[in-house]
C-alpha cells in the first residue's frame, strides 16, 4: 500500500529549520478571559492533548467545569517554533494540540481523559476525518508519571469498550510532554471567533467507563464570549 509523506513521520534530516522568531501569544483567553501563557497559578495543572485538528478539540475542554483555560499548539516534533505552515507540510513532526489548565479540586485529570477518548476516534492512525497527516495524529502527552499512569489505564479500558462495540485499534500514542509551542493567535479560540466551523470531531459513540464529564457536541458559542473579547 502507499502512503502519503503526509502520513509518515520525518526523519531528522528531513525535518524543516527554525524560524526567524518564535510566534507572539495571545495574551487571554477570548472565552474565559483567563491568561494562555504562564505563570499560572499554583494550585492548577497542565494537561496537552492530540486529537485531530485543534480547533474544534480546543472547544470540547473548554467547555468543561473547572478548566482554567486552554490554548492551541504544536508538540511532539523536531523543529522549535514551527509555523502553522511547516506543521501542516509534516515536516516538523508536530500535531496539532490542545494545552489544557485545570483545576484538579473540580475537575480531575481522569475526567479530561474521558473528553479526550469520546471527543474523536482514536483508532484512525496519521488523520483524523477528512484531515489527512502527521499533525492530526491522536496523542496524550503526559506531564507526571501519575498522567502516564492515569492515561495509559484509560487506554486500555477504552481498547476493551471498543473491541466490544467491534471498532478498531487505538492508535493513540502516550508520551511525555516535550515543548509546546503556542500556534499563532488567530488559531486561539478559533470556533469562539467564528460562526461557521472549517473542520469538526466526530467520536466513536462508544463511551468510557468511569470519570463525570461527557463532551459536549453542540454549543452556543456566541453567548459564551467574554466580555473582554474583542467584538
Amino acid at each position: 500500500m502507499l502512503v502519503s509523506t503526509h502520513e509518515q513521520m520525518p526523519i531528522a534530516e528531513q525535518a524543516l529549520g527554525r524560524p526567524a522568531e518564535a510566534m507572539a501569544e495571545a495574551a487571554h483567553h477570548y472565552v474565559l478571559g483567563t491568561p494562555l501563557i504562564p505563570p499560572f497559578p499554583e494550585a492548577l495543572e497542565r494537561a496537552v492533548f492530540a486529537l485531530g485538528c485543534f480547533w474544534p478539540a480546543e472547544r470540547h475542554f473548554w467547555v468543561v467545569a473547572g478548566v482554567w483555560t486552554t490554548a492551541t499548539g504544536y508538540t511532539g516534533g523536531g523543529t522549535p517554533n514551527p509555523t502553522y505552515e511547516q506543521v501542516c507540510s509534516s515536516k516538523t513532526g508536530h500535531a496539532e494540540a490542545v494545552l489544557v489548565v485545570f483545576d484538579p479540586a473540580a475537575v480531575s485529570y481522569e475526567d479530561l481523559l474521558k473528553v479526550f477518548w469520546e471527543s474523536a476516534d482514536p483508532t484512525q492512525g496519521m488523520g483524523q476525518g477528512n484531515d489527512i497527516g502527521t499533525q492530526y495524529r491522536s496523542a496524550i502527552y503526559t506531564c507526571s508519571k501519575t498522567q502516564r499512569s492515569a492515561a495509559t489505564a484509560s487506554r486500555d479500558r477504552y481498547a476493551a469498550a471498543l473491541k466490544k462495540a467491534g471498532r478498531g485499534e487505538i492508535t493513540t500514542e502516550i508520551i511525555d510532554v516535550g515543548d509546546f509551542y503556542y500556534a499563532e493567535e488567530y488559531h486561539q479560540q478559533y470556533l469562539a471567533k467564528h460562526s461557521y466551523a472549517a473542520c469538526a470531531l466526530v467520536g466513536t459513540g462508544v463511551p468510557l467507563s468511569g470519570g463525570s464529564v461527557a463532551p459536549t457536541p453542540s454549543i452556543d458559542l456566541g453567548a459564551q464570549r467574554s466580555t473582554t473579547g474583542p467584538a
